[in-house]
């Protein structure tokens, strides 16, 4: 769906964007899509169903490719059209399954090869999108050729219909556009599950502090307001996670979407402060660690993590304040493991304390804020307190 209250524009400075044609308000919708391509990251293939992305244990799993699962024959069907060259592209590789943009790219091409003018898309073209090959490293571009490589190989026979792609949109340039131009698609819990070409949301350019976030219902995008928006005001999203210090997020940026960032925020290093508070050596004593602590929350080993987590905590508890980006990130992994372990009184605690923070770096209304604030409420109701489960839910 594509709102009369928005129109495409060029940025000064920024090239392409979206803007306002009237006032919007703040939880406005403002524009709805599904995606031009997507694909189930690769982690996630076993649990989430290929067609509205539900995740289960036990799904139906594609008889010829045994890598697709839905969770009913209804998907399954609504899905072929789209995973049908794609299956014989999986049977060729089984038990390897290529990268998740080797795959989004292939579903891309078919796409592509089977498209008439109608399908296009209204605002913005894949042709139209940048792909930035000329502003990329020569160690980027060799990574890319790898890619394309394993893509020759996944498609097969279907390669050599790649002819009759229109111009300019070779594999390598399909590939680095849909490095600089693809979402991840994530779930209700803000988990990413998958990823999706949206063209015309390509259009959007990025803010540390946006005006606009983007919700997903399945593989469905959602664009609204989370502040109020003048007339003729540009629409910005996040391309970065802003609970990262001014200099990371430039440098990602500059790494990813090759641009150096000037809002506000970066040039002001506003909240970097916050951010780093505390004892230098402490708190990057702490960064270090987290790497390893994720790493034990990605194979649920619970009680391991919260042992490390809680003995962590102590040790910085007078020097690193809570709103310490890495201690806040500590607080949401021992409480995922309190959680996971049935420990839900010290699992709130956590919680409790994360708020804050939580508040101070997303002061507009923000799904980050949003979910934490649900996690809590449901710990609070959990234990009997319905009042402050109430408080949580409301905001």
């Amino acid at each position: 769906m594509m709102a009369a209250n928005i129109e495409r524009f060029v940025s000064e400075g920024k090239g392409n964007g979206l803007r306002a044609l009237r006032e919007i308000k703040p939880g406005e919708m403002i524009y709805s899509c599904e995606p031009y391509a997507f694909c189930i990251a690769k982690n996630f293939l076993k649990t989430t169903c290929q067609s509205c992305l539900k995740r289960g244990e036990s799904l139906l799993r594609c008889s010829q490719c045994k890598t697709a699962r839905y969770c009913s024959v209804q998907c399954q069907k609504q899905a072929w059209p789209d995973h049908k060259r794609e299956c014989k592209c999986l049977q060729r590789l089984q038990p390897r399954i290529p990268t998740d943009s080797v795959r989004l790219v292939a579903r891309i091409i078919f796409k592509l090869l089977s498209q008439s003018k109608s399908d296009q898309e209204e605002l913005y073209s894949i042709a139209e999108h940048q792909s930035h090959l000329v502003d990329m490293s020569e160690e980027k571009k060799k990574g890319l050729g790898h890619l394309c490589t394993t893509l020759q190989v996944y498609l097969g026979e279907e390669y050599c219909s790649l002819s009759e792609l229109p111009s300019g949109l070779d594999p390598i340039s399909l590939l680095a556009r849909v490095t600089c131009n693809c979402f991840s698609i994530s779930d209700g819990e803000l988990q990413d599950v998958g990823v999706g070409l949206y063209p015309s949301m390509s259009l959007l350019n990025h803010d540390c502090q946006p005006n606009c976030v983007m919700i997903f219902e399945g593989k469905r995008l959602t664009l609204r307001a989370v502040r109020v928006i003048r007339p003729c005001e540009e629409l910005t999203i996040s391309y970065t996670d802003v609970l990262a210090p001014s200099k990371e997020r430039r440098s990602q940026l500059q790494e990813q979407y090759h641009f150096l960032c000037q809002c506000t925020r970066c040039t002001t290093e506003d909240k970097d402060c916050d951010m780093l508070a505390g004892e230098t050596t402490a708190w990057t004593s702490l960064r270090d660690a987290i790497l390893h602590l994720e790493q034990l929350q990605s194979e649920q080993h619970w009680e391991e993590l919260l042992k490390e987590s809680q003995a962590l905590l102590h040790r910085y508890a007078d020097v690193i304040p809570d709103r310490n980006i890495y201690v806040l990130r500590l607080l949401d992994l021992a409480m995922d493991a309190c959680i996971s372990l049935d420990e839900y009184g010290t699992a709130l605690e956590y919680g409790n304390r994360a708020l804050g923070p939580y508040k101070l770096y997303y002061s507009d209304p923000h799904p980050s804020r949003a979910v934490e604030l649900l996690r809590v409420g449901k710990l609070q109701h959990y234990l009997g307190r319905l009042k402050e489960a109430q408080g949580s839910f409301t905001q």
